[in-house]
């Protein structure tokens, strides 16, 4: 994997293509990848293990990107990127695809939030192109040292290590649910040489068990684990997630494990009327709800 990475890196060195940054209005764009709220699971495989998760799966967050052949290289944002022109440069080079044309991004996905902006879009901007699927993770890995795996057909199935972008170990979706979330404080991006995570090797094996099993009142609680290991890391401290679980009766709680994105799991239809606004009043914003999961 390393030698892999170090021949990427040599790939995606120098250039002298004039390149281009622009703003553009919203379109309608025809590669859309879905993205992620946070995760069920993130943290060391081992103390000294590597960072691996579980991503809480979203299709209510997603990138859209579109392509035109152009002599130059031009990137034009709908929203506000989370792929800077030197990245998508990058990228193409990695993919043994040409520095050159006009590129269009839109969506949802807020930068900084946990919610796989970066991912999604560099997947997005290589499907523009017809890039090769079975180069995506490294590709994404050398743009921006962590990834997410976003690529991937069915990203709540797998154990993910994020600085390795490679797959671990295949596992069983959760159970559909629904979930409650927003946003908590400012944006804070992931710093790929961060390895500031607890050690959650015994919470992915009660993982593989309960999530066999679908049991969703089980994975709830160790995603709660989860988060509650990395707060203890990270803070926010006080952290009002664990509280507001408990009030309006949810089974669990996740949260980005860098980032801003915070979640509440519930029963299929189990959303209390009126929570949306008890997480706005606790200072949770961009607050909305999703059902993921099997079948979700």
């Amino acid at each position: 994997m390393q030698g892999a990475l170090r021949q990427l890196a040599a790939l995606c060195s120098g250039d002298t293509m004039r390149t281009t940054l622009k703003a553009l209005p919203p379109a309608s764009l025809s590669h859309r990848v879905t993205s992620h709220f946070g995760e069920w699971l993130q943290g060391r495989l081992g103390p000294e293990g590597p960072v691996v998760l579980v991503t809480l799966a979203c299709a209510d967050i997603h990138v859209d990107a579109d392509h035109a052949p152009s002599p130059d290289l031009e990137l034009h944002h709908a929203t506000p990127g989370a792929v800077t022109l030197p990245q998508l440069r990058d990228l193409l080079r990695c993919l043994g695809k040409p520095a050159s044309g006009i590129f269009r991004l839109a969506g949802n996905a807020p930068p900084g939030a946990g919610a796989g902006a970066s991912t999604a879009a560099l997947v997005a901007l290589a499907r523009s192109v017809g890039a090769d699927e079975a180069r995506l993770p490294a590709a994404c890995l050398a743009v921006e040292g962590a990834s997410d795996p976003l690529m991937l057909p069915q990203p709540d199935s797998v154990l993910w290590a994020s600085r390795q972008g490679v797959v671990l170990d295949h596992l069983p979706p959760p159970p559909c649910c629904d979930i409650l979330g927003g946003y908590l404080g400012a944006p804070v991006p992931t710093v790929a040489a961060d390895q500031r995570f607890a050690d959650i090797s015994d919470l992915v094996a009660a993982w593989r068990e309960a999530s066999g099993a679908g049991d969703l009142a089980r994975l709830a609680a160790l995603a709660s684990e989860a988060a509650c290991r990395t707060t203890g890391l990270r803070g926010p401290v006080p952290d009002p997630v664990p509280d507001l679980a408990r009030t309006l009766g949810a089974l669990g709680h996740a949260r980005a494990h860098t980032g801003s994105a915070r979640a509440l799991i519930f029963a299929p239809g189990a959303v209390p009327a009126g929570a949306g606004a008890v997480l706005e009043q606790a200072g949770l914003t961009g607050v909305f709800s999703f059902r993921t999961g099997r079948n979700g």
